[in-house]
């Protein structure tokens, strides 16, 4: 039940997500947005793994956190680069 409640909070935050990526004025609005996108979609498997009792998911969240967070760091330093 509480799951599935989080699970329609972050399919607004994920409404919200896309609606600032179509509209952000700038490159760093839209890599900040894109970057909530992809800690709502981990969000969203990790809960499936809770909801779905397959403790193997976690895995796969682990590795996409560490894959996002070098992303995030790498896109971070081209826009830093480009705008200089």
């Amino acid at each position: 039940m509480v799951v599935d409640a989080m699970l329609v909070v972050l399919a607004v935050v994920a409404a919200v997500v896309v609606w600032r990526l179509a509209a952000g004025p700038t490159d760093a609005d839209r890599l900040v947005a894109l970057d909530l996108g992809f800690v709502v979609f981990v969000a969203v498997v990790a809960l499936l793994a809770v909801r779905l009792r397959t403790p193997a998911m976690f895995v796969l969240v682990l590795c996409a956190t560490l894959v996002g967070f070098l992303a995030t760091v790498a896109a971070s330093h081209l826009l830093e680069r480009s705008s200089s």
